[in-house]
């Protein structure tokens, strides 16, 4: 049987840290720190999806623009071509996609609303569970 999303989200909760697109980098940039996470979910009108905002994203803004940019505005410096998955997206699907895009965090979209967000670590545990419970089923299996 397959993981799926709904599994990984129903085990470490849907809660998702989200900003409105008016926020500076700079408080996003202490939203990350102070809540020790690598990306926000940038929400719009009724909780709809507008972007996401990763330490990827507010290093480049750095780098490009200098420390001045600390003062500019997250929409200008989010993401917007955000990949998202459903709660019956599997694990796989969500490896491959995270491996082709070269990203970390995924926002999970049901009925067009924002209902979680997975990231690689949670991914990672997820694998790590099945692997454990494999390990545990050939045991059992061999000692009879």
């Amino acid at each position: 049987m397959a993981i799926i999303v709904k599994n990984m989200l129903d085990a470490k909760g849907r809660d998702v840290v989200t900003v409105a697109p008016d926020k500076t980098l700079l408080e996003v940039a202490g939203i990350l720190n102070d809540k020790k996470i690598g990306a926000v979910v940038v929400t719009g009108m009724e909780g709809r999806i507008a972007g996401i905002f990763t330490e990827r994203d507010l290093v480049r803004a750095i780098a490009g623009k200098g420390a001045s940019v600390l003062d500019q505005l997250v929409k200008s410096a989010m993401t917007t071509a955000v990949q998202r998955c459903k709660d019956d997206t599997t694990v796989d699907e969500l490896m491959g996609m995270m491996s082709s895009g070269r990203f970390r965090h995924v926002p999970v979209e049901q009925d067009g609303k924002l209902a979680g967000i997975i990231s690689i670590g949670d991914v990672v545990k997820s694998r790590i569970r099945e692997i454990e419970l494999e390990a545990e089923q050939i045991k059992a299996y061999i000692a009879g």
